[in-house]
């Protein structure tokens, strides 16, 4: 498949996870599939190895998921940063929101700030909040702090000066002189046009700390890469840019791998014919759940390691249960799980060199994984080696064996249960009524379980759902997300032209961004949206921009409160503008039809499982010679490549014609 032609690539879709990298990738009519170990210590040389397995030398278009951005800020380890900021303003990272998050927590401490106090630095400069300059700032005194912070040996700068949205030109300035004596620099009204300094400036600084990390590790992997190859990155709000942006604003990509998740998921199941779905996608490390009615949830309130990081991103919620969450007995004698990972190296006890309990160990224990088939029979499970850890734990709880590898995967079924509820029963939402998408590595382990704890009834596991993460890179869009804060009182004339003028300068800046990006004017769709508020609130609802915007709020409002007020004055505060590009997609490809019963070359083993303290014999699958219609009754296991799928004897599946099983749970 040499040559230039762009039909002749080979797209490959990346997706770096705690334990594993995942590598989804199509070449003319065929699609393929491929996992690696991660390399936590280096995560670009698993990604190097794995292209290097399924592509070689040939032209390549890759689309990478990455998680430097996000563990540089989770473990703290960015770049050495300084905030820039109007004087008086510098310690707007200390003083926050002055928000608790645990009410009665006496002694509770707030993470201090990324950026220490000596390297928080105002200057003079001041401009109102309508955009008008008060008091210019004086380029000397910026060359001046500039040559200070490189004798401190700061690594990256944030500039973050008051309504830098209306008026750009200080922070401009300030960047230009910084980058003319190499310092990389993050600007405010780039990142983040919008008000409310506190998030504005957490969102820079946080760009500028994991900054020159990305840039590295970017560079990293263009470097091996053949000058005709092309490499993207996943973002958070679900589509992908160019690698040479991702590189100037990594803030963007914080949460990527898990929106690859969420974008696949629900791509898969409207090919299905579901639109309302919750994405369960469950790794080694941790556990990421989203709902979508119909569309993907997004956020611009999100937190990360605890700081505001106000771009907008799918709503996804985390929790630490994965397959290779380690298992511990508590000080008060209680089994807890997680949510600290066994991860890559060593991971779980039966890869071979850990030394703690998992998740993980605990379905073979079970006997739910099967050895010779785990990751298609190219990595075998240890069994022997759990004996003595399980033995030993288990009579210091006073349990048997089984007992407490049935215990370990309740307490983590708990903890997703938790999370499943967090973003339905709590917001309004009965689970009842959505289809359970899962995939991860681990995910086709746990699903049907928490399918019955939450009342629902359909469970959708792709095929190879270990890679889902991965295919959905390869089927995001590219997107931009703009904003800019307006302010602008609804009750007073003209408020719509100040509106589109906004809009207009958003709508030019996208276009020309998305040429940059390599997109044409046909393959491009605007999506104009408004943030708006009565009067006198703090928060505001993001509703689309239609013929009558007022209404559209208030019928959100009442969605959201369970009541509108469409007599009182409201404010529109910021304008925003979604730029998609889309490009042709690899299409999911049907499988082979048969009738109910699964021919007889997809029974490939038959295994002693356990459930609820009792053993079975039990039909192993292979879920590649499966036909559509196919049913499986449960207790049932179906094996692949990239994950193992547990029917309990409360479920049962069916093959639909994209390859997908559909699982029926009995409450």
């Amino acid at each position: 498949m040499k040559g230039k032609g762009v039909k002749e690539r080979i797209t490959i879709g990346v997706d770096t996870g705690g334990t594993f990298t995942d590598l989804v990738f199509k070449a003319g009519e065929k699609w393929g599939i491929y996992k690696l170990l991660s390399t936590p210590h280096n995560p670009a040389l698993a990604v190097l190895a794995g292209l290097e397995e399924v592509a070689g030398e040939e032209i390549k278009s890759i689309i990478h998921g990455s998680t430097v951005a996000t563990n540089a800020l989770l473990e703290r380890r960015g770049a050495k940063t300084a905030l820039i900021t109007n004087r008086g303003m510098e310690d707007i990272l200390e003083i926050g929101r002055q928000n608790r998050p645990l009410l009665y927590a006496l002694t509770w401490q707030p993470s201090p700030p990324l950026v220490s106090e000596e390297l928080r630095v105002g200057i003079k400069g001041r401009v109102l909040p309508e955009g008008k300059v008060l008091e210019e700032i004086e380029e000397e005194e910026v060359v001046k702090v500039g040559q200070e912070l490189l004798e401190k040996g700061v690594e990256s700068v944030a500039v973050s000066l008051l309504f830098s949205f209306a008026h750009p030109q200080h922070e401009l300035a300030v960047g230009r002189i910084l980058e003319g004596m190499g310092i990389p620099v993050s600007l405010s009204h780039q990142i983040l046009s919008e008000f409310r300094e506190y998030e504005r400036t957490s969102t820079t600084v946080i760009n500028a700390y994991v900054l020159p990390i990305m840039k590295n590790y970017i560079s990293h992997i263009q470097s091996h890469l053949g000058s005709n190859d092309i490499m993207r990155i996943m973002q958070s709000n679900g589509g992908s840019i160019s690698a040479t942006k991702a590189a100037q604003e990594p803030v963007r990509t914080i949460l990527s791998g898990p929106a690859g998740g969420a974008v696949g998921g629900l791509e898969v199941a409207r090919a299905a014919g579901f639109e309302k779905v919750i994405t369960f996608d469950m790794g080694g490390t941790s556990t990421d759940v989203s709902l979508m009615d119909g569309k993907l949830a997004m956020t611009t309130e999100a937190r990360v390691a605890g700081f505001p990081v106000k771009v907008p991103m799918i709503e996804i919620h985390t929790v630490g249960a994965g397959g290779g969450s380690i298992a511990y007995i508590d000080r008060g004698g209680s089994l807890r799980v997680g949510p600290r990972s066994a991860g890559a190296d060593p991971g779980p006890i039966c890869y071979g060199k850990g030394q703690e309990i998992t998740v993980t160990d605990a379905h073979l224990m079970l006997g739910r994984l099967v050895p010779q088939h785990f990751l298609g029979g190219r990595m075998k499970l240890a069994r022997g080696r759990l004996e003595e850890p399980f033995r030993e734990m288990a009579t210091s709880t006073g349990m048997s064996e089984v007992e407490l590898a049935e215990g370990i995967l309740s307490v983590a079924n708990a903890t997703m249960e938790r999370a499943i509820r967090v973003i339905s029963v709590e917001r309004g939402f009965d689970p009842g009524e959505f289809v359970l998408v899962s995939f991860g590595g681990a995910g086709g382990l746990h699903a049907a379980f928490l399918a019955r704890a939450l009342n629902i009834p359909r469970i959708l596991v792709p095929r190879d759902p270990g890679t889902l993460s991965a295919l959905g890179m390869l089927l995001a869009d590219i997107v931009k997300d703009y904003s800019v804060t307006v302010m602008v009182d609804t009750t007073i004339p003209g408020w719509q032209e100040k509106t589109q003028g906004a809009l207009t300068s958003l709508k030019k800046q996208a276009l020309r961004d998305m040429e940059d990006e390599g997109v044409s004017r046909e393959e491009i769709v605007l999506e104009p949206a408004l943030d708006m508020r009565y009067k006198g609130q703090s928060f505001e609802i993001t509703v689309p921009l239609t013929k009558d915007p007022l209404k559209e709020f208030h019928r959100a409002h009442k969605r959201l409160y369970g009541y509108s007020s469409p007599e009182r004055p409201t404010e529109m505060v910021n304008v925003r503008l979604r730029a998609r590009g889309i490009p042709p997609k690899p299409q999911l490809a049907p499988i082979k039809e048969g009738n109910s019963t699964p021919p007889q070359e997809a029974h490939i083993d038959t295994v002693r499982s356990i459930f609820q303290g009792v053993e079975e014999e039990v039909p192993v699958f292979s879920r590649e010679k499966l036909l559509a219609n196919n049913l499986l009754e449960g207790p049932a296991l179906v094996v692949e490549y990239s994950a193992t799928l547990v029917i309990p004897p409360f479920a049962r599946g069916q093959v639909d014609h994209l390859g997908n099983i559909i699982l029926e749970v009995e409450g």
